[in-house]
């Protein structure tokens, strides 16, 4: 018994890790790629868990079906976000999406429809993938799905990274002005920036909450 414990931990610790470092991926697109200061963007990572968490008890979608719909319904919350808030720029931005963060945070917290601070229970976990049973005592394949989305995510962020949106970061991250002058569609790719970076999120905190 105690040798399983040791083994469950020892997965369920690494998958954690995992799961920081896909969040990482989605946050170095805003902040290290772009040079955006993005202090809100655990948002995205709560709203793509609420909404497993939601659809995965009210509907009889599974983690699958419910994945492309958390990644949408983020992606739309950094449009959402983007839109006005990049206009702004260095601290001014920073404020704001913090304030968005905790906006998030205090609705999660307070809203009872939502579970409130006790949080939602009894959300599914996926269906069976590749042989793969998931189990909540046994978070070994759950490793494995982070790693493959980890993965995933990696290459699409550097297959951009070296076109022409992943230069048009490099640029504004270097001087917003510049760039602006140079005919770089500045506002565009912050956007961008915070849609992909929301996705990665997204997903991430989907497959958190499963």
């Amino acid at each position: 018994f105690s040798s399983r414990r040791r083994h469950t931990r020892y997965w369920r610790d690494w998958s954690s890790d995992v799961c920081s470092s896909d969040l990482a991926l989605g946050l170095n697109v805003v902040v290290g790629k772009s040079g955006l200061l993005d202090l809100g963007f655990v948002a995205f990572f709560a709203i793509g868990a609420y909404t497993m968490g939601i659809l995965g008890t009210k509907t009889s979608l599974n983690f699958f079906e419910i994945l492309p719909i958390a990644m949408g319904l983020a992606m739309i919350s950094g449009v959402l976000l983007g839109a006005p808030a990049l206009r702004l720029r260095g601290d001014y931005l920073a404020i704001v999406t913090l304030g968005f963060g905790e906006i998030v945070r205090i609705i999660a917290v307070n809203e009872e429809s939502i579970g409130g601070a006790r949080g939602i229970a009894g959300i599914p976990t996926p269906p069976p993938f590749l042989g793969m049973k998931f189990e909540i005592l046994n978070p070994k394949p759950y490793y494995w799905m982070l790693v493959t989305m980890t993965l995933l995510a990696y290459w699409a962020i550097r297959r951009m990274a070296v076109r022409r949106p992943g230069r048009a970061w490099d640029a504004i991250r270097q001087d917003d002005d510049v760039a602006q002058l140079m005919g770089v569609p500045t506002f565009k790719y912050k956007v961008w920036a915070f849609v992909l970076g929301a996705a990665v999120g997204g997903a991430g905190g989907c497959l958190y909450a499963s």
